[in-house]
Formats: C-alpha cells, structure tokens, sequence
C-alpha cells in the first residue's frame, strides 16, 4: 500500500460522495459508491500528484478517475486495456475486475492510463500471491481468482471490517451446501448501480452475475477489494452461518437458523420503516 503523499497536499473530492479517511493520503476505506480522490500540490498547485482508489470500486469506477485526473477524454483508459499488456490470471479473459489494487498511486512523470493500470494490476499481484493467499486458497480448495471473486463480495456487503470474515464463512458455507449465494451486491453489478436495494423484480434479472438465479461464484470479481477482504476469503470466521441481515448501522446479525433469520428481516424492516427516507432497505441474506 502506497502512502508516500507529503503531509503538505491536500486531497479534493471531485464529486459529491461520502467518504471517511483514516489518514490523509491513505487508502479510503468505503464502499463502491465512493467519489473519486485526486491528491494535490500544496501553494495553490492545482496539479493533482497523485490517484487514491478506495476499496471496493469496480473497474469502470477506475477507468473515468483515471481519465479525470490525467485529464482525458471519458472512456481512454478502457480503450487502453487492448495495449496496456496486463499480467491478469488466465481465468479473467483479459478483464481486470478484482485486480486494480485499492491504494496511493502517485502520478509520475508522463503517466499514462496503461502505466497507472499496470501499476495497480502488479500492486494485486504483490498481495494476492504471497504465500499465505496462497495457502489460504488450497486450504479453501479454490484458486487464487476465485479467492478475490470472494473477497470482492465480502467487501460490498460487509458492514465493517469486523464482519468481513463472518460474511466470508457465509459465502463458504452457501457454496459447501450448494446453496445459492443470494447476494444483492452481485444483482447491483449485474444491473450496474451501486445502491443496496435489490427488488424482487431484480432478483429475476437474466445474467451470470445474478447469484439468487445462478449457482456458485459469479464469473468475475465484483469491484477490486482490499487487504481486510482478502485476508477475510483466505481465513474466514469459524461459525455455521448461512444468513445475515443488517438490522441498523453497527448491527448485523449472523444465523444459521432461517426461522431466526427471518425475525431479523422482520425487526430490520420494522426500523427501516421508522426511519424512512434516511437509509436504503436492508440487505437480507
């Protein structure tokens, strides 16, 4: 993880969002619904000196801030990747989705959108090869592309990193049972947004990335996910659950009973009610 920013820059939100950062030139830990972050030169230096990529932003997402701040038209960086040359798994077919590292990029000289992709396609590479990704992918009879589609998941529905190894254990025990996944954040690619609410309706939406409909892993990662989550798919929380549910912020409630499962839905749409218009449904599984 690159941090090396000088304490004097200062960071710009180029659109409106939420975000929260832990330190000034860290990584942003956030959701794929984060804005874009240009790091910038102190003393009235608009030039931006570096790109921060939160976790859990999916590839288009990386494509226009790319293009934002090296100041191409929209769409550049996409057109890039037929000639960036980047060292992805066999199993992506060429799509780096799950591989642009969330991290600091500092702008070098002559940046271009196949140096910044490639940067970040070698950042994941140092993180999701290392010996104990490694081991905790054969530990968990998977390869190492389908242990960051894990961890992409794990990232977009864990509440907190508290909960990403318990989310993880869900996903395993989902797919040990040969039970669907059921996961809205997988419904959201699908139908590419990046709200939390996931109808019925949707839940109906032809695609291989719609896990109510579609057995196992989806095809692909689902946005590029971060250290937690991928130390979260490699050792997941010991546990038997098969269900969770937000019930408020700070409370999401774990299960393998469904009976019981189904009280948490209840409880989390009765405070969704009182408290409509602030939040967004809750995310049952």
């Amino acid at each position: 993880m690159q941090t090396n920013t000088p304490s004097r820059n200062t960071i710009r939100l180029t659109r409106r969002g939420r975000l929260v950062l832990a330190a000034l030139g860290a990584v942003v830990a956030g959701t794929a619904v984060a804005v874009p972050l240009l790091i910038l030169n102190g003393d009235d230096d608009s030039r931006p000196t570096a790109l921060v990529v939160p976790e859990g932003w999916r590839a288009g997402q990386v494509y226009a801030a790319v293009d934002e701040v090296l100041d191409l038209p929209a769409g550049t960086a996409k057109k890039s990747l037929a000639k960036a040359d980047l060292k992805l798994p066999d199993e992506a077919g060429g799509n780096p989705e799950g591989y642009l590292f969330p991290a600091t990029y500092p702008l070098r000289e002559k940046a271009t959108p196949q140096k910044l992709l490639s940067r970040m396609v070698d950042t994941a590479h140092k993180k999701f090869n290392g010996v104990p990704a490694v081991a905790g992918a054969q530990r968990n009879a998977m390869n190492a592309y389908q242990v960051v589609t894990v961890a992409s998941i794990v990232q977009a529905e864990a509440a907190t990193r508290a909960d990403m190894g318990k989310v993880a254990r869900v996903i395993f025990n989902r797919l040990e049972r040969g039970m669907p996944l059921q996961m809205d954040s997988t419904v959201s690619y699908a139908l590419n947004r990046t709200t939390p609410r996931t109808t019925a309706a949707d839940t109906e939406v032809d695609s291989p990335y719609n896990s109510y409909q579609r057995m196992g892993l989806p095809p692909t990662p689902i946005g590029n996910p971060g250290e937690d989550a991928v130390r979260a798919a490699i050792n997941p929380a010991p546990g038997d659950w098969l269900y969770f549910v937000t019930v408020e912020p700070g409370d999401t409630r774990f299960t393998a009973d469904y009976a019981e499962h189904q009280r948490n839905v209840a409880e989390a749409d009765a405070r969704q009610k009182e408290t409509s218009g602030k939040a967004g449904e809750p995310s049952a599984k």
